[in-house]
C-alpha cells in the first residue's frame, strides 16, 4: 500500500497536498481499497467555505455511501470533473488523477494538526 511522504493525512482517510496557496484533497489508497469499486463521487460544496472536518461530499460504492471530510478549513474551488465519467480513477490512482477537490485553505496552520505518512500508517495498522 502506498503512503506518499509529501502528503498529510486525516484519521478519516483523506489526504491533502499543498501546492503554493492551493491544496488538492482525495482519499487514501487504504480508503479506496476498503471501499471497493467507486461508482459515483458527489461534491455539492464547490464555492463554499467550510471548516476542517466538515463534510464536503460523498463517495458511493456498490453497497454504501461514505461522507468525505475536509482536512483543513477553506474554500472549495473545484471538483475533479474527470470523476463524473470515470469515478474509478479514485481506485486506480488515488494520489494522482483520482484527486477529489481543489481548495484554498484559509488557515494554513490547520496542516500542522494532520498526520504524516508514518502516523497515518499507525492509525490504520492499529
Amino acid at each position: 500500500m502506498n503512503f506518499p511522504q509529501n502528503l498529510k493525512y486525516t484519521s478519516e482517510h483523506e489526504w491533502i497536498r499543498i501546492d503554493g496557496d492551493i491544496a488538492y484533497v482525495g482519499i487514501t489508497d487504504y480508503a479506496q481499497e476498503q471501499l471497493g469499486d467507486i461508482v459515483f463521487v458527489d461534491i455539492p460544496t464547490v464555492g463554499e467555505t467550510l471548516e476542517a472536518n466538515e463534510t464536503f461530499g460523498t463517495i458511493e460504492v456498490v453497497k454504501t455511501i461514505s461522507d468525505l471530510f475536509l482536512p483543513v478549513a477553506g474554500v472549495i474551488m473545484e471538483q475533479n470533473d474527470e470523476l463524473e465519467e470515470n469515478p474509478d480513477l479514485v481506485n486506480k490512482d488515488p494520489y494522482g488523477k483520482g484527486w477529489l477537490i481543489k481548495m484554498k485553505p484559509t488557515r494554513m496552520e490547520d496542516i500542522d494538526n494532520l498526520l504524516d505518512a508514518e502516523a497515518y500508517k499507525e492509525v490504520i495498522n492499529g
